[in-house]
């Protein structure tokens, strides 16, 4: 129980750190957003006007202060909020409980939770796309080539999953948008760039699944070849063990022997990288989001820090470790169950 509050404790000021860290660093280094907002044949008195509505006319401790008090669930303040709950009042302040406040995008004014929903959609459905492409033809090419690891299809398995590991996801990614979306467009009828989603002229969004093969080959290249090697090596290692060797004693057919004894003892370091990836995945997939185009959270962190969009920025950094740390969590507690002595 204390190890467990004190693991939680650790992970709160492990966010309130990124919080604290992104926010000083990037409200001292971004420009002036209001000069962005209102173009350059406004005059002062309108852009001092947006300064105050978006909070900017405050010392940057006090912007931060009121940012921690829009971000906490609890807080105590003057001002009710929507579907807020009034845990006490204290004369003209009271203890609130609520839902954290991102705030709106400084440019298009739109609630930062919504933008970041909308992301974390197109990522995830990005990101499950390739761990299960990657987990489906690694195991599969693993068991062959760990079965038979003298046969050539082994040896060039071994060799295509090294350059797989070693290749940069961005490099990778304009090679495929190139050679894929470009050069042989009339053949694969793929786009170089494309989110699932594209709007038509008429304003209406059209569901564009072919828009989702290239990201996933680009995302599932690394994970893919981690996943073959683990599962090759696990089988080796597993196949002469003295269980196995037994079994083929007792006359057990060679499929039997695979499916019933080798395989369920040799996936199970896959399966934790598996899980291990998925939230890599889920939470890393930037650069080939920016060069797909595709409208998920690395593609709108981008866009923020380009357009100087603070509440956008900050948000999306916020969701991606807070996505790390729950699935840290889950992962801690999947490896306790697959082995106890992680506990002790």
């Amino acid at each position: 129980m204390i190890k467990g509050l004190s693991h939680l404790a650790f992970q709160i000021f492990t966010l309130f750190s990124i919080v604290t860290i992104v926010f000083f660093l990037f409200s001292n280094s971004f420009p002036d957003p209001s000069s962005t907002l209102i173009g350059q044949n406004t005059d002062k008195k309108t852009q001092q006007a947006i300064i105050e509505e978006l909070g900017l006319n405050k010392p940057l401790r006090h912007q931060y202060i009121d940012y921690l008090i829009d971000l906490s669930p609890i807080s105590f303040q003057k001002e009710i909020p929507k579907k807020a709950y009034v845990l006490r009042n204290f004369g003209h302040k009271s203890l609130l409980l609520k839902y954290p406040n991102l705030r709106r995008s400084f440019q298009s004014r739109e609630w930062v939770i919504d933008l970041l929903w909308d992301g974390f959609k197109n990522t995830g459905i990005l990101a499950l796309s390739a761990i299960l492409l990657a987990s489906i033809l690694g195991i599969f090419f693993g068991v062959l080539s760990g079965l038979y690891p003298h046969l050539t299809f082994s040896k060039v398995v071994v060799v295509l999953s090294m350059f797989g590991i070693s290749a940069p996801s961005f490099f990778v990614a304009i090679i495929f948008s190139w050679l894929f979306g470009y050069v042989l467009e009339e053949q694969t009828h793929l786009s170089m760039v494309g989110s699932l989603y594209e709007t038509d002229l008429s304003g209406e969004k059209i569901l564009q699944l072919k828009n989702l093969l290239l990201p996933t080959l680009v995302l599932g290249i690394r994970p893919l070849s981690i996943i073959t090697q683990l599962m090759r090596n696990s089988i080796i290692d597993e196949k002469d063990q003295q269980y196995i060797v037994f079994a083929r004693s007792k006359g057990l057919s060679q499929k039997s022997i695979i499916k019933k004894h080798l395989l369920p003892n040799a996936i199970n370091p896959v399966l934790t990288s598996i899980s291990g990836w998925f939230a890599s995945l889920l939470a890393g997939a930037f650069f080939v989001e920016y060069v797909f185009n595709w409208r998920g959270l690395g593609l709108i962190t981008i866009d923020a820090l380009e357009k100087s969009d603070l509440p956008v920025l900050m948000g999306s950094i916020l969701v991606t470790a807070t996505i790390f740390i729950f699935i840290n969590a889950f992962l801690q507690v999947i490896y306790r169950k697959i082995d106890p002595r992680i506990s002790q």
